[in-house]
């Protein structure tokens, strides 16, 4: 391992050089010497200078520059190498010294970056003026016999059953916790099934609710949890086979929230390993619809349970489509709120300006009903701010204007139904506005997301300990963090100055229109509104058939994904997405469309 690690530094070092060498050389324009003596026999006064220190680190040669030149791109002369060899040692590695020693410091988890993310751009409104949360009047619905029909109702439906004290919260929770246990063997979802704390939660609720004391919408709805959400006394694995064992003291904000909102935990639920698709160290979540195919990542589980009817609702996370994917495939609805509007204390962190916490649901309403519930900033997340929340239920969404692309709208990933939904916009009182974005090379802001997952998993990825991770494929974790060690720190600088570009572009979009209506797995899409930090919704829109079973992994030829002759039929969503802090309008679009579309109430078959 030690002589692995020294031939890693090696080259690493030869990385920061070859980005750094220009400055090197007009510092020595300006009069500074990289050669100067020891400061300690320096006249008083004199300024500190580059390359003066002692030289620490390994020795590295010109051929070593020569090869890392081969990764950033940048092209030197055979005599800028010599120099850069020669002065690496007392110019640039000492900036390693951090995590290398002598004088190493230990970055804990909870120690965010010192620059964050801001989504609203200077001079801009950053959401409604009020808070309003009005939840839709439901007429009376009879309570279902069956208890598989009462699992897959709605929470709007739920709430009120509870609240009229037609259907117990200890009932509700034993009925999800019968599923779960029946279903899981087939789904892969549950990570750790919390049935003492449920029913304990469940007691609770039900004995509040008849002496009066009713809480809200949530009470006594039973709720999965993606598992990178702590929760004290109760493991949180991170899906990941090195923190399985891990048994957090405390409680996310998040699980606080949904504590005090008197919902009843049921289950710690599946999530790709460090969330990244859907496979995890118990094996891969698969689909209700399609138990052929895996259910998409990375809140791999709450897109499975919630669409199963094993939960009433579930919390997910999203960096880079970690909710919309899911939903989409499973079939539920997905709301990934704006960046900041939900505090992320006491979730797994994997990339401090992108990370975001949602609700999955399997209505359109529930999902807002859940928002209200954990929003909110907290102290122990940085980049949480406080916002408001304008939201009334039976607002109309006539002349609301409903951006789309018409050129994504004829290639895939776009299907009939996506395409179909522009036409229901239009029925439903809003209007279509066709719009369009620069062809800028998106993809290239993931060097973001590689650079500050690493950063996280540091001492996992210096350890080997992503080695137990049961993907090891090149487009998992494992090959991703290693890699972006390799990465240069000016293109991070780029990509940064890139991001605040296109969030600049996305204001000028939402002048002009209301909402955006894109294909929900749309690449260019997922990536821009994840990194401006844009909310979404994601809603079943129709049914597609599939000749063969869909991945989140890169194609492998020794393993083909499994064909399907007749083709399989399978829901499939459209997503919206809404200015700034302004999830009211997206989700009363998406409450009329869903009603417009008719399709939200067919089951998984088997379930």
């Amino acid at each position: 391992m030690a002589k692995s690690r020294r031939q890693f530094m090696a080259s690493l070092g030869a990385l920061g050089a070859a980005a750094m060498l220009r400055g090197q050389a007009r510092g020595q324009a300006e009069g500074r010497n990289p050669a100067a003596q020891n400061p300690a026999d320096l006249p008083p006064g004199a300024p500190p200078a580059f390359g003066a220190g002692p030289a620490v680190g390994p020795e590295v040669s010109a051929t070593t520059f020569s090869e890392a030149e081969k990764l950033v791109q940048f092209e030197m002369t055979a005599a800028e190498r010599a120099v850069a060899a020669a002065s690496w040692p007392k110019t640039m590695a000492a900036v390693y010294e951090r995590r290398t020693g002598p004088r190493k410091v230990l970055l804990e988890t909870t120690v965010a970056p010192a620059t964050r993310w801001n989504p609203v751009l200077p001079g801009q409104k950053s959401g409604p003026e009020r808070d309003r949360f009005v939840r839709s009047k439901v007429e009376s619905v009879p309570l279902p016999v069956r208890d598989e029909d009462i699992a897959f109702a709605p929470v709007t439906w739920l709430s009120r059953w509870i609240e009229t004290r037609k259907l117990t919260s200890e009932r509700l929770t034993n009925i999800y916790l019968k599923r779960l246990e029946q279903f899981d063997p087939k789904l892969h979802c549950v990570i750790t099934l919390t049935r003492e704390l449920a029913l304990k939660q469940a007691k609770r609720a039900d004995e509040e609710i008849a002496a009066g004391k009713y809480r809200g919408p949530l009470h006594g709805i039973p709720w999965g949890g993606k598992d990178l959400l702590d929760t004290a006394g109760i493991p949180t694995t991170y899906g990941a086979e090195p923190f399985r064992n891990r048994v957090p003291s405390e409680d996310a904000a998040v699980v606080k929230r949904l504590h005090e909102a008197g919902a009843v935990l049921v289950a710690k639920l599946s999530l790709g390993a460090l969330a990244l698709n859907d496979i995890w160290f118990g094996g891969q979540t698969m689909n209700p619809w399609l138990l052929e195919e895996a259910s998409s990542g990375s809140s791999a589980g709450p897109g499975a349970a919630t669409a199963a009817g094993l939960v009433g609702f579930s919390i997910g996370s999203e960096t880079g489509g970690s909710i919309i994917s899911p939903s989409m495939r499973c079939g539920i609805t997905g709301l990934r709120p704006t960046y900041g509007r939900v505090a992320r204390t006491g979730a797994m962190t994997l990339c401090w300006s992108l990370d975001k916490l949602g609700a999955m649901t399997r209505s359109v309403e529930d999902a807002m009903l859940v928002l209200h519930a954990i929003s909110g900033p907290d102290a122990g997340d940085v980049a949480s701010v406080p916002s408001r929340l304008d939201f009334d239920a039976g607002a109309s969404v006539a002349g609301l204007r409903v951006g789309y692309f018409p050129k994504w709208m004829n290639e895939n990933p776009a299907t009939a139904v996506d395409r179909a939904a522009v036409d229901v916009v239009k029925k439903v009182g809003m209007v279509p506005v066709e719009v369009s974005i620069p062809d800028w090379p998106y993809d290239s802001l993931n060097l973001i997301l590689f650079a500050e997952g690493a950063a996280a998993f540091e001492e996992l990825t210096l350890s080997g300990g992503l080695n137990q991770l049961k993907a090891q494929v090149p487009d998992a974790w494992p090959n991703i963090f290693r890699q972006a060690r390799f990465l240069s720190a000016v293109d991070f600088v780029q990509a940064d100055r890139l991001r605040r570009k296109v969030a600049e572009e996305m204001a000028k979009l939402f002048s002009h229109v209301d909402l955006l209506l894109v294909p929900s797995v749309r690449d260019e899409m997922l990536t821009i509104t994840n990194f401006t930090g844009h909310p979404a919704l994601v809603l079943r829109a129709g049914f597609v058939e599939v000749a063969k079973a869909r991945s989140d992994w890169a194609p492998d030829p020794a393993h083909p994904l499994p064909t399907f002759a007749p083709p399989r039929r399978v829901p499939h969503g459209v997503t919206l997405i809404g200015r700034l802090f302004e999830e009211g309008p997206m989700v009363n679009a998406g409450i009329a469309l869903e009603n417009a579309f008719g399709v939200v109430g067919e089951r998984p078959p088997g379930f």
